[in-house]
């Protein structure tokens, strides 16, 4: 295939370097020195994209790929307040877009583990839930995508939360986000339930962004001359 990356920081040189290692060729790379690049006459030479810009760049991403009948992954999060508006422009370009809170292979066997920790969890209610996430300094949104993804696996499975905050809180139906930004941590994710007996923990740790690149790559491929919305839970389990 012939990938476009948009957003060619450091996240798009490693998804570059996967790319050609799966035997892709990158033709197009956007970055905020040439954002005019990102125009109909670069994207009909292009067979797919994969997208790590911010929120803000996020949308006009979307909506350019989808204009010029360019599949696309999208790695950004905190844009999904616009979700519905973005599927009915898919809807009307009859396009193809793959939106993830994020592309690691092994954070989403952690979201399908999560739900069904939780599912088990709703026989034992003296336990309390709470989601942390650890980000570097430069991860704009809080919480994280993932952060939400695990806590709306946990609301849709356990009878004992019914919304999540960032804030601590007395009300015992909210789920507590507790986020930390550090310098050079790739991303950490952990749920624990607690009781004054135990705790029960489940934790995903990212090494690197390898992880995320290649599951982007992997998305790439799977949406190549589908049509439609997709997930990585699509692309995983089918």
């Amino acid at each position: 295939m012939k990938i476009a990356i948009i957003g060619y920081g450091k996240m798009g040189k490693v998804i570059e370097r996967n790319a050609i290692e799966r035997g892709h060729e990158v033709t197009l790379k956007i970055s905020r020195h040439n954002a005019a690049d990102l125009n109909s006459t670069n994207l009909k030479k292009v067979d797919v994209a994969i997208e790590f810009t911010t929120p803000e760049n996020a949308i006009n991403s979307i909506n350019s790929c989808l204009e010029n009948n360019v599949p696309l992954v999208v790695g950004t999060t905190g844009w999904y307040h616009l979700f519905e508006e973005v599927k009915q422009k898919c809807k009307k370009h009859n396009g193809t877009l793959l939106y993830a809170t994020n592309c690691s292979v092994g954070v989403n066997l952690f979201f399908k583990l999560n739900e069904m920790l939780a599912k088990l969890m709703n026989n034992h209610t003296n336990y309390n839930v709470k989601v942390e996430e650890i980000h570097h300094t430069q991860k704009l949104d809080i919480p994280s995508g993932t952060a939400i993804s695990l806590a709306e696996g946990i609301i849709n499975n356990l009878d004992a939360k019914n919304k999540w905050g960032i804030k601590p809180t007395t009300d015992k139906k909210e789920l507590f986000i507790e986020a930390h930004r550090i310098e050079n941590v790739p991303g950490t994710h952990q749920v624990t339930y607690s009781s004054y007996i135990d705790d029960i923990e489940i934790k995903h740790t990212a090494h690197n962004r390898e992880g995320f690149a290649h599951g982007a790559v992997i998305a790439a491929e799977f949406i190549f001359n589908k049509k439609g919305i997709y997930t990585m839970q699509d692309v995983l389990f089918g």
